[in-house]
């Protein structure tokens, strides 16, 4: 069964998380819906060189380089800054949090990790099948693996290889990691942050780490970068729909709770929209793209609500 977005059919949740390999996962999603939805919000050309790329057929001969043909004997050609529509940077939340899931073995689900690793490489393959510059970044208390943004072919390989790579399990740090990444990116792009945005436990009075959150996409912004912001949460963390006794483990901190959610839900439920307000709020101020992604929606679905958002906002 497939769910509709006016006259579009997707594939449910469930079908998605049935497909082991995230290079199949993405290519269901690109090759479904989203080709022609792309828009870059920079315009304009500039003529500082950007790399090195193999020559294919077609390609102007003017921009071949032949001191790099007399040293290795192949082709390449430059690429300069305005053939690169679009310098995309996919910072990706790898911590323990992001391990949850609404899912049983009778009707799998996607992890948020998993959902969120989806949209990566979806919109890697997006971005580079028109031309675009991709790099990706994977994080939880620090940087764990980070690719530069490049156009070349094998781009779309290394990005899939560091979202399936092994992860380490390690709770959420959002300030250091955005101070570092402001201060490394080379140039002006577009950053895309996914994660469910949980962390930083430790900020005096910001129990949920929001406080943080925005100082890091602040230095962003500060540095010149367009940011967006894709807030991945699963179903059972917006809806609460536990009954009876149940036992509540943390996932990046050692505590845990025993007790009848019925007493919790109403308070529980007021405390999140408190906190999606505070970062709705947040981003807003500061001109970023916010988009709420729950992970019972169907993956290609969400895209295209976050692409025709980024489209209608350039016109």
């Amino acid at each position: 069964m497939s769910t509709t977005l006016g006259s579009k059919r997707f594939l449910p949740p469930e079908a998605i998380a049935r497909i082991a390999r995230l290079e199949l996962r993405a290519r269901v999603v690109v090759e479904g819906v989203l080709s022609g939805l792309h828009k870059s919000p920079y315009k304009g050309q500039s003529v500082e060189f950007l790399q090195h790329r193999e020559y294919t057929k077609g390609d102007d001969l003017r921009r071949v380089d032949w001191k790099v043909w007399a040293r290795q004997d192949r082709y390449y050609v430059k690429e300069f800054e305005e053939e690169t529509n679009l310098r995309l940077f996919l910072v990706v939340d790898a911590s323990r949090s992001m391990n949850y899931s609404h899912g049983t073995s009778a009707k799998p689900a996607l992890s948020k990790f998993d959902y969120a690793a989806t949209m990566a490489a979806s919109l890697a393959w997006l971005a580079l099948s028109h031309g675009d510059a991709v790099g990706c970044t994977t994080f939880d208390s620090t940087v764990r693996a980070s690719l530069p943004p490049r156009t070349r072919r094998t781009q779309l390989q290394g990005v899939i290889e560091m979202l399936e790579a092994e992860r380490s399990d390690q709770p959420t740090a959002f300030l250091p990691v955005l101070r570092q990444l402001a201060e490394t990116m080379p140039k002006r792009g577009l950053v895309v942050l996914i994660s469910d945005l949980l962390g930083d436990q430790s900020a005096g009075g910001d129990p949920g780490g929001v406080e943080n959150i925005l100082k890091g996409l602040t230095m962003l912004r500060r540095r010149g970068h367009d940011v967006a912001v894709l807030h991945v949460m699963d179903s059972d963390e917006l809806d609460f729909p536990f009954d009876g006794p149940t036992r509540f483990e943390g996932l990046e901190l050692p505590q845990h709770i025993a007790c009848n959610p019925r007493a919790l839900r109403e308070g529980y439920l007021q405390a999140v929209e408190e906190y999606l307000a505070a970062v709705r709020r947040g981003c807003a101020g500061m001109r970023c793209d916010y988009s709420l992604v729950r992970t019972d929606q169907p993956v290609d679905a969400a895209l295209i609500r976050f692409l025709s958002q980024r489209a209608s906002m350039a016109v």
